[in-house]
């Protein structure tokens, strides 16, 4: 375990099945469901996708409580895939979100893999700034009319997450 500098909270690689990442992930599905309503994201991945050495669950933990978090699992040979990110809405709007990305574009990158993707939802614009701030670039037109699915890419080059 690790401590992310000057912040006093420790990342935790972890599983979705950790007992310590049930309330996030809990709260995360209540999100989808007040932005989206019924949806089926939460489930539509079992927790061994995000095992190693394919992929990674990450925990930021405050005083031993999960108030962040992150995941990628194998979207292709040189691709990872991050899914459910979240930040504690007490801890929101203090870069987190942004260090628990750092962190696991750091560990996709020593996993091997050179591109990252993800999907956000339209309903989601605090995604969508934080990923855009990251260098992350839209695979559809900004111009149009947002897809359901918001998709962007990031190259990873050597040594930078």
């Amino acid at each position: 375990m690790t401590t992310l500098a000057g912040r006093g909270l420790a990342i935790h690689y972890s599983s979705p099945l950790d007992p310590l990442a049930e309330p996030l992930l809990r709260e995360l599905d209540e999100e989808y469901h007040a932005r989206y309503g019924p949806n089926e994201e939460m489930r539509r991945h079992p927790a061994a996708e995000f095992a190693a050495p394919g992929g990674a669950f990450l925990l930021v933990l405050d005083r031993g409580v999960a108030v962040a978090g992150g995941a990628f699992r194998r979207y292709d040979a040189t691709t990872a895939e991050l899914k459910r990110m979240w930040t504690n809405r007490p801890y929101r709007r203090t870069g987190l979100a942004s260090a628990v990305l750092a962190e696991l574009e750091g560990e996709v990158a020593r996993r091997g893999y050179r591109r990252v993707y993800l999907t956000t939802g339209p309903r989601q614009p605090e995604a969508i700034g934080l990923y855009q701030r990251a260098g992350y670039r839209a695979l559809f037109d900004l111009a149009d009319p947002p897809p359901d699915d918001l998709a962007f890419e990031k190259i990873l080059t050597a040594g930078v997450g």
